[in-house]
């Protein structure tokens, strides 16, 4: 395939914002990021070097999204696979050994992986055929979700980070859970805060927010929010925001007990220098915060209640 030509406005951009990098000027070349993205290119970044490519549409990669349609399935499990074939083939086969006992599917968001799923699939004998969703480009990782999120076909739809091993039943906890038609939003990990700045691991039982290692939402809680900010290619504190947006559509959103999940090392964490790791959370905190941060209507329990 010819590779197609950077436009000269855009090879501007891309140096701009290489010369603001190496300055340490992250807030420019953030806003250099956005400009080139507003012309339809998305920056890719490697040592030494950044480069361009054609922003990716979803609908133009994958087959018309079907979340507006009633649901057809009682659970829709979500698998995003990149790199780390070990953890992908590690959950897959603890979904194979501990599957869901009411009527399921799972989607497979093959994001331009580093790896053939062909290989890790055929060893398992899954009880029913994987859905993947194959993007030609690296997608950001609220991107990739929203993709699966939006081919749900399922009455609830549980998001799994590939750095969990099911180890027993953690479908039957969250689907309890979600039986109260107040909660929109379950999950086996959630979190608190009192400023709305600084949140901490929470009880079970109601919480401000739902940690993303796995996420469960009832399918008229997602029409409502559609899915996860596009801006957050990152995924630290994306679930914050996530989680917010369902409670400002009327949902509450519940911990449940420990759910039967062996957790291993995150690699989405451990893969990335401290330096970048945190400029990448800040950043991303800080769009939570601008999103709500004078919301605090939304805190269960307010310092200053």
């Amino acid at each position: 395939m010819t590779e197609m030509k950077i436009p000269e406005e855009v090879r501007r951009l891309i140096f701009e914002r290489k010369s603001a990098r190496e300055a340490l000027d992250w807030e420019r070349a953030d806003a250099l990021r956005e400009q080139i993205a507003a012309l339809g290119w998305e920056v890719q970044d490697s040592p030494g070097r950044s480069t361009a490519r054609p922003a990716i549409a979803i609908a133009d990669a994958v087959p018309p999204p079907s979340l507006d349609n009633p649901a057809s399935v009682a659970l829709s499990l979500q698998v995003v696979a990149d790199d780390h074939p070990e953890d992908f083939a590690r959950l897959m086969a603890g979904l194979a050994a501990h599957p869901p006992s009411v009527p399921w599917e799972v989607i497979i968001v093959a994001n331009a992986p580093s790896f053939d799923l062909v290989e890790p699939l055929s060893a398992l004998r899954l009880p029913i055929e994987p859905t993947i969703l194959r993007s030609p480009q690296r997608l950001g990782w609220a991107d990739a979700r929203t993709l699966g999120l939006e081919r749900s076909r399922g009455d609830i739809t549980v998001l799994l980070d590939t750095s969990l091993e099911p180890i027993g039943d953690f479908s039957t906890p969250l689907l309890a859970a979600l039986k109260d038609p107040a909660v929109g939003i379950a999950g086996g990990w959630g979190v608190t805060s009192g400023d709305g700045r600084e949140f901490v691991d929470a009880p079970p039982g109601e919480v401000d927010a739902i940690e993303g290692y796995c996420l469960a939402i009832r399918r008229e809680a997602l029409q409502a929010v559609r899915g996860f900010d596009h801006r957050f290619r990152f995924y630290r504190n994306a679930d914050l925001d996530f989680s917010f947006a369902v409670r400002a559509a009327g949902w509450h959103a519940k911990r449940t007990e420990a759910l039967p999940f062996e957790r291993h090392e995150h690699r989405g964490y451990t893969s990335l220098p401290d330096t970048e790791r945190n400029r990448l959370s800040k950043r991303n905190f800080y769009r939570f915060l601008k999103h709500w941060g004078d919301r605090r209507d939304l805190l269960l329990r307010p310092f200053d209640r």
